[in-house]
């Protein structure tokens, strides 16, 4: 960087749940303050300036998760009225679901399903079937509709048609990113999750399982809302950036 350079970064996993932070370690260098809010979300989001000349970010933590993601078919649909309050925003179009657009295909898709989790199961089968999952392509990022027209993306615009898909049928859906164990090849990942049942569910239309730990860093309605770094002013080059992920053994208890 030539200048120092304002950043928004998205790169500390929350506990909840499904996931607990066991131990921790976030290292900029060279150093700089940083502030951390939580955005509206529950993200934990860090304020920095980045000085001029090269700057990295390293960031390690050890999470306790399963080693699956849990399923309910059958799980029903929530009427919008007794949704909780926290699940209305994931009911409206945003900027790369454009949902209001895939009202009729939806309905097509889960002809015959149980309203609910079988129709997000049903809607991840379509994409699967449809879509062809390149893996490295996607520079660009691309809306739902772009994504059904083009027949191939990668796990981020996947995520974005069944997101559209299931808030078409008025089922609260959100984009996660985040890490999965034994991704191939390894990177950042991208899934999302439907509201069935009184409680999130995963969906992952670039595998065929829901096998394997996942970990997750950000929510929100697409992907603009879970961008792990937004960087402000003149462009600068990301020289590296190294994912790994591995499976530790039990603690000694």
């Amino acid at each position: 960087m030539s200048v120092p350079t304002p950043f928004l970064l998205m790169l500390r996993p929350r506990s909840g749940w499904q996931q607990w932070i066991a131990r921790e370690e976030y290292v900029l260098s060279p150093s700089v303050p940083v502030v951390e809010f939580t955005d509206s979300f529950g993200n934990l989001c860090q304020r920095i300036v980045a000085p001029a000349g090269h700057f990295s970010v390293r960031t390690s933590v050890d999470i306790e998760t399963a080693e699956a993601s849990d399923t309910a078919p059958g799980a029903p649909f929530v009427e919008v009225q007794h949704l909780p309050n926290e699940a209305l925003p994931f009911l409206y179009p945003s900027r790369y679901c454009e949902s209001d657009r895939f009202t009729n295909m939806a309905a097509s898709l889960v002809t015959g399903r149980i309203s609910g989790y079988d129709q997000c199961s049903a809607i991840v089968d379509y994409i699967r079937d449809a879509i062809r999952y390149t893996p490295g392509d996607g520079q660009q990022i691309i809306s739902a509709s772009e994504l059904n027209q083009l027949g191939h993306g990668v796990c981020r615009d996947m995520a974005h048609l069944g997101i559209a898909c299931c808030r078409a049928l008025s089922i609260p859906a959100r984009m996660v990113v985040g890490y999965l164990e034994a991704l191939e090849p390894m990177d950042l990942h991208a899934w999302f999750e439907a509201y069935v049942g009184n409680r999130w569910y995963t969906f992952d239309p670039t595998q065929t399982d829901l096998k394997g730990g996942r970990v997750a860093i950000a929510f929100g309605r697409d992907a603009a809302d879970v961008a792990i770094y937004t960087q402000f002013g003149d462009p600068v080059e990301l020289l590296n950036m190294d994912v790994r992920v591995q499976q530790m053994s039990g603690p000694p208890y």
